[in-house]
């Protein structure tokens, strides 16, 4: 698995695109695109184009691995 660039929260952009958000989390670009299908994961569209608020990840993130960091 390829290292993050991303080394805290705050470096993170504000809007996260799949490409981002299936790094941030270890997985395949494919699996990425699926999550951001889920029903429950904060999805933004705008046009034709899926994104994720940074914030709203974070949250996202924090509500599903059972920790606040």
């Amino acid at each position: 698995m390829k290292e993050s660039i991303y080394k805290s929260y705050d470096e993170l952009p504000l809007f996260l695109n799949a490409k981002t958000i299936s790094k941030l989390l270890g997985i395949s670009h494919s699996s990425g695109y699926e999550l951001m299908h889920e029903k429950d994961f904060p999805v933004l569209k705008i046009g034709s184009r899926l994104v994720v608020p940074k914030e709203k990840f974070i949250k996202w993130v924090e509500q599903n691995s059972g920790g606040a960091n």
